[in-house]
């Protein structure tokens, strides 16, 4: 797992106390000290922000197995209570709920499967819904453009080519329906204790799409754009082109917020972030890189390479590769744009075969990525925690040492028991990549 940590200088917290005395005299005076101090506090606090990049239902399995394992092993940080949430497409589903108060492991019951029966909440098959409705709305064209076709090749001298170019209206815009994450949501949200609308959240929450006609980021949530409903603006946020229509709001179409970019973490730098985590699942996987040991040993799966899994893994492979690349670039630029703000990025080795391989349309292998992005991030923290507990501490925030040394720890099921030898070797390479990362001057994630 690639970590990205920007450093500014440290900005001592000042240390203040409040004694109220007795007196009804006094009790005005008193409440004037109280709301002074409770301004003072309240600017003394480190403001942290959380962007969470897409990457379709892997992404979210991904993002919520590494937040459950942030939430236990962060002291002074609550993941319900940050100052601002970002999401996009598939990190649209998880910011959206943080920013309700569901907590990373509440989030873990809803989306992840954990029994026999159906997740609550979120449920692949959702997105497996032939958009009939697009279906039907294009093919009312049909007749019409199979007319204009026929005239352009008969008698208006066009070629076959030019002549069938103008069917192109005639295709869906989407093979899929998203209309039932909108339907879903909604339900969700208007529960008791939750909200659907942006300006009722206590946190800051801006879900990213692309304006369809202009090419621009549309911001969900911010100014001018919150009276949109969250669960909407998390449906236009993942509508992927070609596999998901257009989603319709306010007379103007949007899509998939990647599009314009992957990450969108600037959106809560312009406030003036202190602390950003960023999260990013896809990273291009490395067939040319032999395992971690300890991964051999637990997964004990080879490495392959890219070509024998024919055009699917050829295609992933691709847009994984276009995805990172623009995300190496937008951190290069926060480095310089934001260099007051301390930048952590989490993101998958990428020479993890399990995030390659997995498929996130079968229940039991959900579980298995949710657990296995949990314990991946308990092992980075590990790995580097001579370095990270170095930054996070000019934020009030250290490493639950005893939460991540502790073996028997899990997310949805228990891990084998493993070997002596296997234990060694993992301990082995945490010392290794903690001492790399701490001599290393300055750290950037992984190509």
């Amino acid at each position: 797992m690639a970590t990205l940590v920007k450093t500014k200088e440290t900005v001592k917290t000042p240390r203040i106390g409040l004694a109220l005395a007795g007196g009804g005299h006094l009790a005005a005076a008193q409440l004037a000290v109280s709301a002074k101090m409770t301004k003072q506090l309240a600017a003394s606090k480190p403001r942290i922000g959380l962007a969470l990049a897409g990457g379709g239902p892997l992404g979210a399995i991904y993002e919520i197995g590494a937040l459950c394992a942030l939430d236990e092993s962060l002291k002074g940080i609550t993941f319900t209570n940050l100052h601002h949430y970002v999401g996009v497409s598939a990190g649209g589903f998880i910011a959206a709920g943080l920013a309700n108060g569901m907590t990373p492991r509440e989030l873990c019951a809803a989306f992840i499967e954990t029994d026999a029966e159906p997740s609550e909440v979120f449920d692949p098959a959702w997105l497996m819904v032939p958009a009939y409705g697009e279906f039907l709305r294009r093919s009312i064209m049909l007749p019409g453009l199979v007319a204009s076709s026929l005239w352009r090749a008969t008698f208006g001298g066009k070629t076959l080519l030019s002549a069938l170019e103008a069917l192109g209206p005639a295709l869906p815009t989407g093979i899929f329906s998203n209309d039932e994450i909108d339907v879903r949501l909604t339900r969700f949200f208007t529960k008791p204790g939750r909200t659907n609308d942006f300006r009722q959240l206590k946190a800051r929450l801006t879900l990213v799409a692309t304006n369809l006609d202009s090419g621009d980021a549309a911001p969900f949530g911010q100014p001018g754009w919150d009276h949109v409903p969250i669960s909407k603006a998390v449906q236009a946020s993942s509508a992927l082109p070609g596999l998901f229509p257009p989603v319709e709001i306010d007379n103007q179409y949007f899509v998939d917020g990647a599009l314009k970019k992957t990450m969108h973490a600037g959106v809560a730098m312009d406030e003036g972030i202190d602390l950003m985590f960023c999260l990013n699942p896809l990273v291009p996987f490395d067939a040319t890189q032999p395992q971690r040991l300890a991964q051999k040993f637990a997964v004990g799966r080879r490495i392959p390479r890219i070509i024998d899994g024919g055009l699917p893994a050829v295609m992933s492979q691709t847009f994984r590769a276009m995805i990172h690349s623009r995300l190496e670039l937008g951190m290069k630029h926060y480095e310089r744009a934001y260099p007051h703000t301390d930048i952590v990025l989490l993101e998958p080795d990428h020479r993890d075969t399990a995030m390659f391989l997995a498929n996130t349309f079968s229940y039991r292998q959900r579980s298995q990525m949710a657990e296995h992005a949990y314990q991946s991030t308990r092992q980075m923290l590990r790995s580097r925690k001579t370095a990270l507990s170095a930054q996070l501490a000019r934020h009030g925030i250290s490493l639950n040492m005893d939460a991540l040394d502790d073996p028997k720890r899990h997310l949805v099921a228990p891990q084998p028991a493993a070997t002596r030898v296997g234990r060694a070797i993992a301990s082995l390479e945490e010392i290794m990549e903690d001492l790399s990362h701490t001599l290393k001057p300055s750290m950037r994630p992984s190509v």
